[in-house]
């Protein structure tokens, strides 16, 4: 049976016939469920949430729920999740806090058990959260992005496309591209098995170093490695990294005092 019968579903929301409903689950009248979604037991969906295709959710997931923002007046504010994510065990993710901007989960993501997303992030695609980590409201995760357990990632901050942040890391800037957080707002240099994953060659992740030197590295002031750095840029990949580190409001976090070179060739 595809709907438990001790699930509760109202009638108002639209469930497309091939979703799964588990035992004590809830779903709300503003909800959209695409095909093949498959909803745990005692999983509740709520708010103004449209779901894509293939989603899964596991045992008390919370999806959809209010932002935690105490100047929320109960606008009907959006979450919109796009196909084949895996939420697991009591993960929670909130809706935006205005109507004018949505919370967005890509697709095929994982965010594993206990993890937070708050509301306004926006989440792209194949990015992994793990277990107990925590993101604040507005925060961007770019593509393949990967939050090991327990981070902590500060409202309004950006994390780039491929970065890592290692375990229990915190930021309250923004994660360059690339890069590894260890740490409090720090960097430890380049997540290369990452980029060999994401299939860049050689020449490129040669390429990446040689920025990150400059960038994070140089001894001159931060406009003058940035202009540096970007007349040696020779692809796409290359230019990311420049365009998001110019483009930074909050800052960008640097590697500590006393990390020398070697320990960040470790890292990698």
């Amino acid at each position: 049976m595809p709907i438990h019968p001790t699930a509760v579903v109202d009638p108002r929301a639209r469930l497309h016939p091939s979703v799964e409903v588990g035992p004590l689950a809830v779903i709300d009248g503003d909800v959209v469920l695409g095909e093949g979604c498959r909803v745990g037991p005692h999983v509740h969906i709520t708010g103004c949430t449209t779901i894509g295709a293939r989603n899964v959710f596991s045992t008390g997931a919370v999806i959809g729920g209010a932002p935690q923002d105490i100047r929320f007046s109960g606008a009907p504010t959006r979450l919109r999740i796009g196909d084949e994510n895996v939420f697991r065990e009591h993960v929670t993710v909130h809706c935006s806090n205005k109507i004018e901007e949505d919370t967005v989960i890509g697709s095929r993501n994982m965010l594993m058990a206990h993890c937070h997303v708050g509301h306004n992030c926006h989440l792209g695609d194949h990015v992994i959260i793990a277990n107990g980590a925590l993101l604040g409201g507005h925060v961007l995760l770019q593509d393949r992005s990967f939050i090991s357990g327990n981070c902590l990632v500060h409202q309004f901050v950006r994390v780039g496309i491929l970065a890592l942040m290692q375990g229990g890391s915190a930021i309250s800037k923004d994660l360059p591209p690339y890069c590894i957080a260890r740490g409090d707002n720090g960097i430890c240099g380049l997540n290369v098995i990452g980029l060999r994953r994401a299939g860049l060659g050689a020449d490129v992740r040669l390429e990446l170093r040689k920025l990150y030197r400059m960038l994070f590295r140089g001894g001159d002031s931060w406009r003058s490695a940035l202009d540096a750095a970007a007349a040696e840029v020779r692809s796409e990949w290359g230019q990311r990294l420049v365009d998001f580190v110019r483009s930074t409001r909050r800052g960008v976090v640097m590697p500590h005092r006393g990390l020398r070179v070697e320990d960040e060739e470790e890292a990698e």
